[in-house]
């Protein structure tokens, strides 16, 4: 299928810049020490090319994920970073074959996981970020209440996802220690072999972890973008230009309903975006395109823009046809 061919707007996907992304990221942390969290693109296709890299083990955010990512034959270590009150599809999952480690950070949630046959669990932290996470001095009392229940602790994780956009590079490197210094002092109390955190933003700086949860690296946005990391832009909203204005201004079918804009607007080279709308993204440019033309257009928050989509297509590397085209199948609840 030519590139014109795909109804808009539709996730397309750089596979040179891809392809640039998962040797670089691979290289920096090889095998285990990157453990890539599959919230950021929710593909198993993509998944299955990071794990014949050499990473085994994923990180999931929904039961959904890891339901499946076991279903996909990518089950071999799935740590749901996340905190549950019923875990009985994850305890399903585990009867199944698949190893999955749930996070905990109370008494509730450690009952939940031992009700739902989860065998395995990881101690959250608060390390900065107000959400979940417990006080790093009951992390010990949770890991025995763990242990008691005949669960297997495996160690210890926590998320400096306040300090992933921190700039400059110094600055991020100071904090994210300060942050991970709380991580190792529950971890004494805790034990196991995981100290388990960071991402994208901190994959570089953050020596104190064992893994790297990092999952945006892959296709990247234009938050990320500004960061000066040496991954590429991959994936762009293709979007068909639908109006354009003699009062200077065109609009494209691209949204707020295909877009994460929680980050702020999205970028498309070339232009000044203005705003996006239910179903448009209203921009200027010198000069401005024709009714019919084709933009391609950079989401700021790429986690829950491909969370709106069904489908992303692997171009060719012109860059003019559809190569594969991957179901976004790890999407919803």
């Amino acid at each position: 299928m030519h590139v014109s061919e795909l109804q808009t707007p539709a996730l397309v996907v750089d596979p040179a810049a891809l392809e640039h992304n998962l040797a670089t990221m691979s290289a920096a942390l090889p095998g285990a020490r990157l453990r890539p969290h599959v919230k950021a693109h929710k593909t198993t296709a993509l998944a299955a090319r990071q794990a014949a890299l050499g990473h085994h083990g994923f990180t999931c955010a929904t039961i959904r994920e890891v339901e499946g990512m076991a279903a996909a034959g990518l089950g071999e270590d799935l740590m749901l970073a996340n905190e549950v009150v019923d875990a009985r599809r994850l305890g399903k999952v585990v009867a199944g074959g698949a190893r999955v480690t749930v996070a905990v950070d109370s008494p509730a949630t450690v009952e939940a996981a031992a009700a739902g046959g989860v065998r395995e669990v990881i101690i959250d932290v608060n390390v900065g970020l107000p959400r979940c996470g417990c006080d790093p001095v009951e992390s010990g009392r949770l890991a025995d209440r763990a242990r008691a229940a005949g669960m297997t602790v495996r160690g210890v994780m926590g998320y400096e996802g306040h300090l992933m956009m921190e700039q400059p590079r110094e600055d991020r490197s100071a904090k994210t220690e300060a942050s991970m210094a709380t991580l190792l002092q529950a971890h004494r109390h805790v034990g196991g072999e995981l100290v388990s955190g960071g991402g994208t933003g901190t994959y570089d700086v953050n020596k104190w972890v064992t893994e790297i949860q990092a999952g945006s690296y892959v296709l990247m946005d234009s938050a990320y973008g500004a960061l000066g990391l040496p991954f590429r832009q991959a994936l762009f909203v293709e979007a068909t230009v639908i109006s354009v204005s003699s009062s200077g201004w065109a609009v494209a079918d691209c949204g707020l309903k295909a877009l994460g804009m929680d980050h702020g607007n999205p970028s498309i080279d070339g232009a000044d975006v203005w705003y996006c709308s239910d179903e448009h993204v209203t921009f200027s440019s010198s000069p401005l395109p024709a009714v019919g033309h084709r933009v391609r257009v950079i989401p700021a928050h790429i986690d829950p823009t491909i969370a709106y989509h069904e489908r992303m297509h692997v171009l060719n590397p012109a860059g003019d046809q559809v190569a594969e085209t991957w179901e976004v199948d790890l999407r919803g609840w």
